[in-house]
């Protein structure tokens, strides 16, 4: 029994030490131009992930930056625009350096997600709008477009005669 726990490989582990708000802004641009239409907002997501070591050992950093833009969608007017970069401070262990890459970019920002979400929609319901409820983000479907695209970008284009 003894030499089987040996050869077991130990479970990955990973805690959450703490997360914040590194950068954001929030602009209503609509009540700027002293209006308040009463339109339905046509909403835009863009998301960024991006991940890194920190000087104590076992610890990572993952950060999601977000860029809404809310704009109307009978014409071009802009509501609002929010841009906000929300970092979770991670301990791991027992996760193979092969996987680690794709654990800081799926896992970590899955564990953090929640809390980014409660923030957008209260800086939002707080700027004079509706709360916004982010949709779940799919971050397996994210990091394999981002791996794709890279893979396209570093491939050698073929000469075309």
């Amino acid at each position: 029994m003894a030499e089987e726990q040996a050869t077991q490989p130990a479970a990955p582990q990973m805690r959450v030490l703490g997360q914040y708000i590194r950068d954001m802004s929030f602009e209503n641009i609509v009540s700027q131009k002293g209006a308040a239409p009463d339109v339905q907002p046509d909403v835009q997501v863009q998301v960024n992930l991006d991940a890194k070591k920190r000087a104590q050992d076992n610890q990572y950093e993952c950060s999601i930056k977000l860029n809404v833009t809310s704009k109307a969608k009978e014409g071009d007017t802009v509501l609002f625009v929010l841009e906000i970069d929300y970092v979770g401070m991670f301990h791991i262990e027992n996760v193979p350096e092969d996987q680690m890459h794709p654990f800081l970019l799926i896992e970590c920002p899955r564990m953090i997600f929640p809390f980014l979400r409660r923030v957008v929609s209260d800086i939002t319901r707080d700027g004079g709008f509706p709360p916004l409820n982010l949709e779940n983000i799919d971050f397996v479907s994210l990091y394999r477009n981002e791996i794709a695209r890279r893979q396209k970008e570093a491939a050698p284009s073929e000469p075309v005669n």
